[in-house]
């Protein structure tokens, strides 16, 4: 059951980034996730849901699927660390009213 291992590294690579990012700024917040999102979580579920759907249409190419499935989620984990790098700082806004 390799693909029990994709899945089990995915959630666990999704763990431990909501651990990093837990009470950070959004800056950071998009950051850590950006870097899981390219790094742990694209290969792997690409990697489990190809096998699993393989399994399912009983087709051994059916498998490949993984191929198109891993660029979609690698370059959505690009985008949000490029949000997450040129991401202004957040100031605090001055209240008027006190």
């Amino acid at each position: 059951m390799p693909f029990v291992v994709g899945y089990g590294i995915a959630i666990i690579g999704a763990m431990i980034a909501y651990q990093l990012s837990k009470g950070k700024t959004k800056k950071r917040k998009y950051i850590v996730w950006g870097i899981t999102l390219m790094l742990a979580i694209a290969p792997f579920l690409s990697f489990a849901i190809g096998l699993t759907y393989a399994v399912i249409t009983e087709d051994g190419w059916a498998a490949l699927i993984m191929w198109y499935i891993f660029p979609i989620i690698f370059v959505i984990g690009l985008i949000v660390l490029l949000i997450g790098i040129f991401k202004k700082k957040e100031q605090k806004k001055k209240q008027i009213f006190n």
